[in-house]
């Protein structure tokens, strides 16, 4: 296969970690980054380590009044009650009332983020400007938290209506989005867009490990997922992730996690000593499995440890498919992640592998939506 030009739409700790491990990676060339401040762009291929040294400390996550950059600088629709939704950073972080910065978000005024980097651009549009390169750009990975359900789903709306012809993908994780971008079908088959859902470690690299596990058994009973997770960067790199799992835990849910302050996040974590447990999550595996063919949607458990402050796993991330096989004995198949892998190589490798699968299907003319139980990934 030919070399990959890919963009990353974010770059908070996912879109970081993303640029830093395709370094890595044979045959993938990051050309395009942007974040709520900026954008950089160069097609022979960015200078990543000059890129990621520049912003280090000084992302561009921080939310604040005026038009939201992560919709292109237009502000966001208002809500169903007429409210706007402009409230949510490209890192999950949540305003403070009266639109002001919640406190300890890094950045550092009109050099924040990637406009600090000497290949960057100062820009209100940055996932415009994009969009506007993006017919020499193979591959998009949409690193954004998705704190609105449609937040996604709408970014490959606009990617759509442009006629980008490419690969989308993305590390969401939250089942009823799946829904949404399958709504979204017909316009991304027509545009000549193969859309890659849910392509992390879980959902992701796990659910397509279930859907090979499942493959001894004729009837599966029950898939269970157990994740552990020591963020060696800390809450501080990893704000839209945390912020998002917090949504999972009992009392919690999407908006409540949304409209927490930094504050609260802080005070949140220090209560549970760093260590959040979350069982039973709203998190893709289950459709992603079912749409797949392997069992239904309710079969499927995921839940998980995450240490904030420890660059140990907390437990070893486990996958587990009971089932019955074709001469009517009941086994369970297990899949174990080394505790050595870190998130990093969980989370991004993974995603690079999908966004490579993905490029094979786009070129071959198989476009729409795709979950990582569909496909394989390269290496």
């Amino acid at each position: 296969m030919d070399d990959i030009s890919f963009a990353v739409l974010g770059t908070g700790g996912i879109g970081r970690r993303t640029l830093d491990v395709a370094q890595y990676k044979d045959g993938v060339t990051a050309v395009a980054a942007c974040d709520r401040n900026g954008v950089a762009i160069d097609h022979d291929g960015l200078d990543v380590e000059e890129l990621l040294d520049a912003t280090e400390g000084n992302i561009a996550s921080g939310p604040h009044s005026g038009p939201d950059e992560s919709s292109g600088g237009e502000p966001r629709d208002s809500g169903p009650g007429g409210e706007s939704d402009d409230d949510v950073a490209t890192d999950g972080g949540a305003k403070t009332a009266g639109g002001a910065s919640s406190d300890g978000v890094k950045q550092a005024g009109e050099e924040a983020g990637i406009v600090a980097s000497a290949q960057g651009e100062p820009t209100e549009t940055p996932i415009d400007d994009v969009i506007a390169e993006s017919e020499a750009i193979d591959a998009v990975l949409v690193a954004l938290p998705n704190l609105e359900h449609d937040f996604i789903p709408r970014v490959a709306e606009r990617f759509a209506e442009a006629d980008y012809e490419g690969v989308l993908i993305d590390v969401l994780k939250r089942s009823r989005v799946i829904g949404m971008l399958d709504d979204r079908e017909e316009m991304l088959e027509d545009s000549g867009i193969t859309f890659v859902c849910g392509a992390g470690a879980t959902p992701g690299f796990l659910t397509g490990a279930a859907a090979l596990a499942a493959q001894s058994f004729v009837e599966i009973e029950e898939v269970e997922i157990w994740w552990g997770v020591g963020l060696k960067s800390g809450y501080e790199d990893n704000r839209g992730t945390v912020r998002e799992d917090i949504a999972h835990l009992d009392g919690y849910d999407i908006e409540t996690a949304r409209d927490m302050s930094e504050e609260e996040i802080e005070a949140l974590i220090d209560e549970h000593d760093g260590v959040l447990e979350f069982t039973d999550m709203e998190h893709a595996d289950d459709v992603l499995l079912e749409r797949a063919g392997i069992c239904d949607a309710e079969d499927v458990n995921v839940g998980g440890i995450l240490d904030v402050r420890s660059d140990e796993k907390p437990t070893t991330t486990t996958v587990r498919v009971t089932g019955t096989t074709f001469d009517g004995e009941t086994g369970t198949n297990t899949f174990q992640l080394d505790d050595a892998t870190s998130m990093e190589a969980n989370v991004n490798g993974p995603a690079l592998g999908y966004l490579k699968a993905g490029v094979m299907r786009n070129r071959v003319g198989d476009y729409g939506v795709y979950g990582p139980a569909e496909l394989m990934p390269g290496f």
